[in-house]
């Protein structure tokens, strides 16, 4: 199964920005399809806002419900009313491959440990409003063996149902297209691809 993830560049944010009682809450959000590419955007926030009083995150560095490659920070705020609170906003957005860190600036006025977590809250939720999406399909790999005469039918193929070829190994018997098939699909599907290649077809997953 799919699901949406930022539409958004390596290295690119998506910012907002939120008011609370003269606090200024910044949100980025950037495509995170590692820990490392979090990691990229919560160092890219230090840098740009040296002098914020935080730099609370938190990511899901794969698909929506992952368990593993996850992680938040209060980063100075009081325990539970930053990380966690964005964090359950991304995850109950049911969005994947997601990193947030918000910056704030204190205003001067405690917000008190239930309007800190709403803050943080409502700077995720307005981010997540106008992040750009697409859907993101999980792929494996799979060889494709055609003889020159049925290389451009298979391309074809392929090209129609959005099958991403990510390589192609010429030898003197044909080629062997390296593609990124759907986990999610059966490769039984590629019968009507044998069936227009007469057969001249071999797989390898």
């Amino acid at each position: 199964m799919g699901y949406p993830v930022p539409d958004l560049e390596a290295g690119d944010w998506h910012a907002s920005e939120l008011e609370v009682e003269k606090s200024r809450f910044i949100s980025w959000l950037c495509h995170a399809p590692s820990v490392q590419a979090f990691e990229s955007l919560l160092a890219a926030a230090r840098q740009a806002h040296p002098g914020a009083s935080h730099h609370c995150s938190a990511f899901i560095a794969g698909p929506p419900g992952e368990q593993q490659a996850i992680g938040f920070s209060d980063d100075g705020e009081p325990g539970g009313t930053a990380g966690r609170p964005m964090f359950q906003v991304l995850e109950g957005a049911g969005i994947g491959q997601v990193g947030c860190v918000v910056i704030r600036y204190f205003g001067g006025t405690k917000l008190g440990t239930g309007g800190l977590a709403r803050a943080y809250s409502q700077a995720v939720a307005l981010g997540l409003e106008r992040l750009p999406q697409r859907d993101f399909i999980p792929r494996r790999p799979l060889l494709l063996g055609v003889d020159f005469a049925g290389e451009a039918e298979a391309r074809s193929w392929l090209a129609e149902r959005q099958i991403p070829i990510q390589g192609a190994d010429y030898q003197a018997s044909g080629v062997t297209l390296q593609v990124g098939w759907p986990v999610d699909e059966h490769q039984d599907r590629l019968g009507d691809l044998a069936s227009r290649l007469k057969g001249r077809l071999t797989i390898t997953p």
